[in-house]
């Protein structure tokens, strides 16, 4: 009976805990839309057009900056400063947005894509937070396919950034949906089945699932739907 006492006591802390690390990832979650929507209110506002003469420097020098803040809310995740960081650095995502809200503020029906594409987003997060959250299902059998999907992901836009091949573009842009969903759906799995109990790191994985399914959701919609009259 002792024994039996102290594993439920057990599996009941560990459920409070795992509660508890979702629940402020949600909140963090929410509170990063916040820089990235100026940083994106920035971005649109800027001159970018340095990046349209030398595309491939201007994707590294991105990257660069990206992985560097995204080692600095890692280093940091376990202090205050790593919740700073992680909101700098959704700023800065946010104005990275900036040329891709441009080219859709060119379009007539711009406004309408953007707003679809967020609401596309939402709809995928609500979906797959709820399929991961009510079954509690373990899919961190995914992780290993979506490691190599990733990395050929990666490979082949590094490749696509020196052939400019619009076909491929949009192929890339489609397998990222899918990919990133299937990414969000294991984070989120292992959110909830303890696997991740930091929740600065938790919310960075959920919002990098977050903000590639709607860059790539946006690039869709603006090749099939953008009307440019």
């Amino acid at each position: 009976m002792a024994f039996g006492a102290r594993t439920y006591e057990h599996s009941s802390g560990v459920t409070t805990a795992t509660h508890r690390v979702l629940r402020n990832t949600y909140m963090l979650l929410g509170l990063s839309l916040i820089p990235t929507a100026l940083g994106a209110f920035v971005g649109m506002n800027m001159d970018f057009s340095f990046m349209a003469g030398s595309p491939i420097i201007s994707a590294v020098l991105m990257i660069a900056v990206m992985f560097g803040m995204l080692w600095a809310v890692q280093a940091n995740r376990d202090s205050g400063l790593g919740v700073v960081l992680l909101l700098a650095f959704t700023g800065v995502m946010g104005l990275f947005l900036g040329p891709i809200l441009q080219v859709a503020a060119g379009l007539s029906n711009g406004g309408q894509i953007v707003a679809l594409a967020a609401g596309g987003t939402a709809a995928i997060f609500l979906t797959l937070a709820g399929i991961a959250t009510t079954s509690k299902r373990d899919f961190s059998f995914l992780g290993k396919f979506l490691m190599i999907g990733l990395v050929m992901l990666i490979l082949a836009s590094l490749a696509n950034l020196f052939f400019q091949i619009p076909a491929l573009a949009l192929t890339l842009s489609g397998v990222a949906v899918l990919l990133f969903s299937g990414l969000l759906l294991f984070d989120i799995s292992r959110i909830v089945n303890g696997g991740e109990t930091n929740y600065v790191m938790a919310t960075l994985a959920v919002y990098l699932d977050l903000y590639n399914i709607f860059v790539n959701l946006l690039q869709l919609l603006m090749a099939f739907m953008g009307d440019r009259d």
